[in-house]
């Protein structure tokens, strides 16, 4: 019998209910208590002391026989509530507002939701709140408050982690809410294995640090049940959830027109609420999709036409390019040409404008701080100094270039290790962008086939299906194997033909861009080879730039306009 450690969680405190050790069965700690006399000694629940869980037969519920200390460090220092030596119950008057939302005081009481008084900014005065504590293990990591206005806050330099993540440790599913007051209506319902994201759901960019932060307790899950709101940044949520957990393990709910569960609890009441999770379907097949799996995407184009792509932020570039996640971008140009420094200028546009975290797996950009010290100085937009060194900015771009930007370091780097590590940084971290750079320095060693072409188009696939299945924009550098001069002397501009493996190239990449440098004008060329959706940009088009040195950024340079009068198709 495990008393010290359970699937990689050391205990705190074993049999937390002080039940008969090692029996296979006997009373339940959360209703024994409250049968009649000549029941209360039943045996009507089961112990598997292995995995650390309790199963009552007669209030239909589970419950842990152990609690748990944290696992998995935090990467960061973070801020620490004051943690009081005793919390306040709440009130009469909350308690009975939280029996208008079907949540009993005994709910209450298990879940530490407690009361006290807190200034809020919304306000900008103190207000008695309801709080809602967030425990790791034993240690008291955020409050989130709420006051009578439903003002929200969570306390200031704390750690963000999910609402409730002890009660999921030894169960092999778990249920993912979108708010505490949902996760109080399952746990009304019997159903105890849940947590609450902690900031909700918001339509353009989920912040999903809360994830990284606790990683670590869905290893060893086999079902997650996705039960967030129905509204449409409740379904983005879902969407990033899925990508990041596993589409494999995650099951989704319908709660029937209602927005959440807490809403269908007070509709519907606890059984049905039960049902509802326990009935929750898997995520669609990988790979086999009915209209139904498509329905919402089909609205909305038959609505608003094709999606708009997303955009780095340079105007002049936006313009000419843009592009969805699910695909991958082949970048060429000659040596020393900037290609590198380019996608490196749109993966932090797409960081400031969506909030996208990036992997490298770039064994030409060694060593790692230099490459770190690019991608400060394009969000510094400047050149640190060494008295910047510990300052309250340089601190802001350190943290943020390390929380978003991951560099991926290997004696031998082959396609398919970077491609397993990718996964595990989409599931750990997130990440939204994966940069081979270059390509030929990447290889293929499970290739079938010695065959160039052959070569290219199996490795274009096996990057194909990452993008596709992780919703991942890749970005590959692939040098040209030929150049050539024209009759002026200057290298003339190589095409994706260029590149080994020729037209597989062209033909297999969503898109292909040429990063072209004239060493004369001290300017950089930005030109579409290839675009393959037209909403997306135009092919042959161009973008101009000059390289500001001090910040490492590309800034719009187009040639003006001869002024000789209107253009052919002006007149």
């Amino acid at each position: 019998m495990q008393t010290t450690e359970i699937n990689g969680f050391l205990i705190d405190e074993f049999n937390q209910h002080s039940l008969k050790e090692g029996a296979s069965q006997g009373i339940c700690p959360l209703c024994s208590s409250t049968r009649k006399p000549e029941n209360r000694k039943a045996k009507c629940a089961s112990y598997d002391w292995e995995r650390g869980l309790g199963t009552c037969h007669n209030c239909d519920t589970s419950f842990q026989l152990h609690t748990y200390q944290r696992k998995g460090a935090s990467e960061r220092v973070y801020v620490r509530p004051t943690e009081p030596a005793n919390f306040n119950e709440v009130s009469t008057n909350v308690e009975t507002w939280f029996g208008t939302r079907g949540i009993s005081k005994q709910t209450l009481k298990d879940l530490q939701v407690t009361e006290g008084s807190e200034f809020m900014p919304q306000t900008g005065k103190q207000e008695n709140t309801i709080q809602f504590n967030y425990f790791m293990g034993d240690q008291l990591i955020n409050v989130k408050y709420r006051d009578g206005r439903k003002n929200f806050k969570l306390y200031k330099g704390a750690e963000k982690v999910f609402y409730n993540i002890n009660s999921i440790v030894g169960y092999e599913d778990c249920v993912i809410v979108e708010g505490e007051m949902d996760v109080l209506a399952l746990h009304e319902a019997g159903i105890k294995n849940v947590i609450s994201v902690p900031n909700g759901a918001t339509l353009n960019n989920n912040n999903l640090d809360y994830l990284d932060n606790c990683i670590d307790y869905f290893d060893d899950k086999q079902r997650i049940v996705l039960a967030v709101d129905a509204d449409e940044p409740g379904q983005m949520l879902k969407q990033e959830l899925v990508r990041r957990l596993g589409a494999e393990v995650c099951f989704l709910v319908d709660f029937n027109g209602e927005k959440d569960a807490n809403d269908y609890l007070i509709e519907h009441g606890p059984e049905l609420l039960r049902n509802a999770i326990h009935t929750a379907r898997p995520v669609p097949l990988e790979n086999v999709s009915t209209l139904k799996d498509v329905e919402d995407e089909l609205r909305d184009f038959v609505k608003n036409g094709f999606k708009p792509g997303f955009q780095i932020g340079i105007k002049n570039f936006d313009e000419i390019f843009s592009t969805y996640t699910g695909q991958f971008i082949t970048v060429t140009g000659i040596p020393s040409s900037g290609k590198s420094d380019f996608v490196d200028q749109m993966v932090v546009g797409y960081n400031n404008n969506y909030g996208w975290k990036t992997a490298y797996a770039s064994p030409e950009n060694q060593p790692v701080y230099l490459h770190a010290h690019k991608l400060m100085r394009k969000h510094w937009q400047d050149m640190p100094r060494v008295g910047d060194i510990g300052g309250d900015k340089w601190q802001q771009v350190t943290d943020h270039v390390n929380d978003n930007y991951f560099f991926i370091d290997m004696d031998k780097y082959s396609l398919e290790s970077v491609l397993r590590k990718g996964a595990e940084l989409v599931k750990r971290k997130g990440i939204k962008c994966l940069v081979l750079d270059p390509f030929n320095k990447i290889r293929d060693v499970d290739a079938k086939s010695d065959d160039v072409n052959r070569y290219t188009m199996d490795y274009l696939a096996k990057i194909e299906a990452f993008c596709k299945k992780y919703d991942v924009l890749v970005f590959i550098v692939a040098h040209p194997t030929k150049m050539y001069k024209g009759q002026d002397g200057k290298i003339e501009e190589p095409t994706m033909y260029n590149i080994k493996g020729g037209g597989e190239w062209y033909d297999a990449s969503y898109h292909g861009l040429l990063v072209h440098r004239d060493y004369a004008a001290k300017t950089t060329k930005v030109k579409v080879l290839k675009v393959k959706f037209q909403n997306l940009g135009e092919n042959g088009a161009e973008a101009h730039f000059t390289w500001e040195p001090r910040s490492g950024s590309f800034v719009p340079n187009e040639p003006a306009v001869p002024d000789g009068g209107p253009m052919p198709w002006e007149a």
